[in-house]
């Protein structure tokens, strides 16, 4: 039988060692990577060519909705499931109209990874029992007359959301352009176009609109400069 290939995308080394010892047991399922960051992730699902991603949300240098738009755009095949601590509908929404294809909470026993894990492979979606039933009165609203998510207009470039994350995070501009591999002017002008596309005129803004927009989660040590 051949198994379903899985990457574990999560920056705590314990937890990711959690969900492979999880996963070992189940006959179907193999761990052929794990990823520190969504960055990492995104390299590695182009490199391994995974059938399943488990992708946390809160991931360093590059957050797992963006990570999960770069690998929905550049390697369809690959089927993301999103992991979180927060069920907010925000989170939600945002993760099915990025192209992932399932949402659980951390919360969740190995059985029902085990079981998400196979359904996305199919190309089926699963969502958390507890947030299925809370999206059932609301699928009307959020999905197209094929039954499809509807995709929501994002203002901002994959490179224009990398630039955010690592400023929210309270990366200087130089530690910015070494982590992106481009120039220290270009970091600013993306600084200053996000600024002027957003109508944000300060870094404490732009922290503030990217914890609102779940790019970074609002229990991230900030410094402002």
């Amino acid at each position: 039988m051949k198994r379903i290939t899985v990457l574990l995308a999560e920056d705590h080394a314990i937890v990711r060692e959690g969900f492979r010892s999880l996963l070992k047991h189940e006959h179907d399922i193999e761990v052929v990577g794990e990823a520190q960051s969504g960055r990492e992730a995104v390299a590695m699902v182009k490199k391994l060519r995974p059938a399943v991603v488990v992708m946390d949300i809160a991931m360093p240098l590059l957050n797992g909705l963006e990570a999960t738009r770069q690998i929905h755009k550049d390697v369809p095949a690959t089927k993301v499931l999103i992991l979180s601590a927060h069920s907010d509908d925000a989170y939600v929404d945002q993760v099915a109209a990025l192209g992932a294809s399932g949402f659980l909470l951390k919360q969740t026993s190995s059985h029902v990874l085990a079981t998400a894990i196979r359904e996305v492979q199919k190309g089926k979606t699963f969502f958390s029992p507890d947030v299925s039933k809370r999206l059932n009165g609301r699928n009307e609203k959020s999905q197209d007359r094929n039954g499809n998510f509807k995709k929501k207009n994002n203002q901002l470039s994959s490179r224009e959301v990398e630039v955010l994350q690592l400023i929210a995070e309270g990366k200087p501009n130089k530690q910015v352009a070494a982590e992106l591999g481009v120039s220290f002017k270009t970091v600013d002008k993306h600084r200053q176009h996000l600024m002027g596309k957003l109508n944000i005129h300060d870094i404490a803004g732009l922290t503030r609109y990217a914890i609102a927009q779940g790019i970074i989660e609002s229990s991230v040590q900030l410094t402002i400069r």
